[in-house]
């Protein structure tokens, strides 16, 4: 069995995506298929999770990512990857970091901001269920 190892770093879920057959020694994992390819892995995590970032290891523009989200009350799993699995990313583009909003990709950093000074960063967010807002 395959896993994802899933640790906390300054209270962000981060993983790694790891091929061999090995589970993390972390707190915790989330199992997954033996025979499951990097793209289909990819794209599981995209659909199960309302925000998510795949990045580098030492990604600063990944750090700016987490904290305009946690600004806002949202705290996103982030997913390392490395080089062969980058490419394997939905994108036309396979750069890194890369957020997917609901499903969606939304781009790297400068869409991330280009999309919260716009005013749809919170609404979008409200959307997936990454955000509440209740009645007062």
């Amino acid at each position: 069995m395959q896993g994802i190892g899933i640790g906390c770093c300054s209270n962000d879920v981060v993983g790694q995506l790891e091929l061999s057959p090995t589970m993390s020694n972390s707190s915790s994992s989330l199992s997954m298929e033996l025979d499951e390819s990097p793209e289909s892995r990819i794209q599981r995590l995209i659909s199960e999770h309302p925000v998510i970032i795949f990045t580098r290891s030492s990604c600063c523009m990944c750090h700016v990512m987490k904290k305009l989200l946690a600004t806002i009350g949202v705290h996103p799993t982030v997913i390392e990857l490395d080089d062969h699995e980058i490419a394997s990313l939905p994108l036309p583009d396979t750069t890194a970091p890369a957020a997917f909003i609901g499903g969606t990709c939304i781009g790297g950093l400068e869409s991330l901001v280009a999309l919260h000074v716009s005013g749809h960063l919170i609404p979008k967010l409200v959307q997936v269920g990454a955000l509440w807002f209740g009645r007062i």
